[in-house]
């Protein structure tokens, strides 16, 4: 009975023993910082928001491309509109399998990729995901099948206003909010580079709808918004800005090191430029990032037109539409 009662206390010491070890052993998984790793992993492969945004191509440049086989175009528009009319070459591919499909591409056989929409918004925001996925022959048509012939120039036509003109402000820009935290992202992945490719998808199969917004919801609802200009400081003071809007400065402020993490992460934001093709492309950025961000279409054309022609600021005009063939069915 003894030596039974001596084994028994001697296992109950052994399991307390186990269980006081456990309980000391206080390792854990260090917290992974998606956002940081991604950005840190953008900047340190060609910085694309800072350096070469925006990647454009003329119609004319491309057209003289395709005429020597050096594009790959790849056109972004619904199917239907594709079989209406498409330049030559041109492959139909849905915004959601993009990615899949470039890489496909052999890219030592072309000078550029190109991608083409209707106004050039949509293949915007698709080029900035391209370029930070390290694809850095993709460009985006500038002002999209607008430019390319009249047939398809209706949707830039219809877009050029004044209507907000009287409402544009001229006070100086108030000082930008203190930084604060990126957004909380979870992939689940590892790496910069796997949660970028993971965020790209996710915006690709979104679409670019949710990035998109006009000028009569903005001004319906101004102070919903986190208004960021993203011109000069020199234009935000002349002709000026919306009211309220804060101004950051091209290819410097939205460095994650300046002015990146001013921008809050419980408010939508809604960023414009001159033409929506630079802010397509930072919304794409900053969705990429977390943030709930959006691009004002059609830029500052579609509320100032006259006083950016004044101003000989970046616009659409008719002198843009090239008139150049296209494929008919």
């Amino acid at each position: 009975m003894l030596n039974r009662f001596s084994k028994f206390f001697a296992i109950l010491l052994a399991i307390v023993f186990v269980v006081s070890c456990s309980d000391d052993d206080t390792t854990t998984t260090p917290t992974i910082n998606e956002g940081e790793l991604m950005i840190k992993y953008i900047e340190a492969n060609g910085d694309y928001v800072n350096t070469y945004l925006p990647a454009l191509i003329t119609a004319s440049d491309l057209h003289t491309l395709n005429q020597t086989g050096k594009a790959y175009i790849i056109d972004l528009r619904a199917d239907t509109d594709f079989a209406t009319g498409h330049i030559k070459n041109a492959v139909n591919v849905k915004l959601a399998d993009l990615l899949t499909h470039i890489k496909t591409i052999d890219m030592t056989k072309y000078d550029k990729v190109a991608l083409v929409c209707y106004t050039g918004q949509t293949a915007g925001f698709a080029t900035s995901l391209m370029r930070f996925m390290g694809y850095d022959k993709v460009v985006d048509l500038k002002f999209g099948m607008s430019s390319w012939h009249n047939d398809f120039a209706a949707k830039w036509k219809g877009a050029i206003g004044n209507s907000y003109a009287s409402q544009f402000v001229n006070t100086p820009s108030p000082a930008k909010p203190a930084k604060g935290n990126l957004p909380v992202l979870t992939t689940g992945k590892k790496t910069g580079k796997e949660i970028l490719e993971a965020r790209v998808q996710a915006l690709l199969t979104e679409g670019f709808g949710a990035a998109g917004i006009t000028a009569q919801a903005t001004f319906q609802e101004l102070n919903k918004y986190y208004i960021a200009n993203y011109w000069t400081e020199a234009q935000y003071l002349d002709p000026g800005h919306i009211p309220g809007a804060i101004q950051y400065t091209p290819k410097e402020s939205l460095k994650y090191s300046v002015d990146l993490t001013t921008l809050p992460t419980n408010k939508p934001i809604v960023i414009y430029c001159h033409t929506g093709t630079q802010s397509s492309m930072l919304a794409a950025f900053l969705r990429l990032l977390g943030y709930d961000a959006k691009s004002l279409l059609y830029g500052a054309n579609s509320m100032i037109y006259d006083q950016m022609v004044a101003k000989n600021m970046s616009i659409w005009k008719d002198a843009e539409i090239k008139g150049l063939d296209y494929e008919k069915p």
